[in-house]
């Protein structure tokens, strides 16, 4: 066989095996690490990226397989999206999945751990969408891209019961006082508590501090919380 069409096949093989491999340690990394790109386009544009790259940095390498390489990337692309859209089971299995971690204003927590985002990820997604509250959240679902998706309670809309004047309820910017089981102290004493006030606040759910993901207290002291343990309330995961 000749040469240059023996290392034709090399580029060929290459972008068939790396690629695939790309894909299954990016899924295993998990969804931050794709942003609002899907996964697999994500791969696409790495590698578009570090095949020109490479073609750039070393002049030794023949231009024509630059070219080869990306048009079968190209290709791959093109085969790939053509088959997402008409087989969905296959569209599934290179992405991920939706993952509710907020129902009824209580954190998923094994949701949670599933996809390795921490508490600390949710809220400040929450507060980018002016929300200050986990409470107010109906449903919060971290979609395939990495994005939060919220569906507010109907009485926290964006036109509220409050908002007309009808009932006036107590609310305001929720404070954490429990993350992952861990009491914050600081956040208590500047609302003028104590960890009396909330031990006795979850004895009567009989519940412990350590049996509490998170929790938190409004400027007029209504508290909320999310059990470590919610499978009680177990409901229908979300899918494509």
């Amino acid at each position: 066989m000749d040469l240059s069409m023996i290392d034709t096949l090399k580029v060929l093989g290459r972008i068939i095996t790396i690629i695939p491999w790309l894909l299954i340690v990016t899924l295993i990394m998990g969804k931050r690490s794709v942003g609002e790109v899907p996964v697999f386009d994500f791969l696409i544009i790495i590698v578009l990226g570090a095949v020109a790259g490479a073609d750039i940095a070393d002049p030794s390498i023949p231009h024509i397989y630059t070219f080869i390489a990306i048009a079968a990337i190209g290709v791959l692309q093109f085969i790939v999206t053509k088959l997402k859209i008409n087989h969905r089971k296959f569209g599934r299995m290179i992405t991920f999945e939706p993952t509710v971690v907020i129902r009824n204003g209580t954190f998923q927590v094994d949701n949670l751990q599933h996809i390795r985002y921490s508490i600390d990820n949710v809220l400040q997604m929450l507060r980018e969408k002016d929300i200050f509250n986990v409470n107010d959240v109906e449903l919060a679902i971290v979609e395939a891209n990495g994005k939060l998706t919220v569906y507010k309670k109907p009485a926290k809309s964006t036109v509220t019961i409050e908002d007309l004047g009808i009932i006036k309820t107590s609310g305001g910017v929720a404070y954490p006082v429990i993350m992952d089981g861990e009491i914050e102290f600081e956040t208590l004493s500047q609302l003028k508590l104590d960890v009396h006030w909330l031990t006795q606040k979850l004895k009567r759910e009989g519940l412990e501090v350590q049996d509490i993901f998170f929790a938190s207290v409004t400027d007029n002291h209504d508290f909320h919380f999310s059990p470590l343990n919610n499978d009680k309330s177990k409901k229908p995961d979300i899918s494509h």
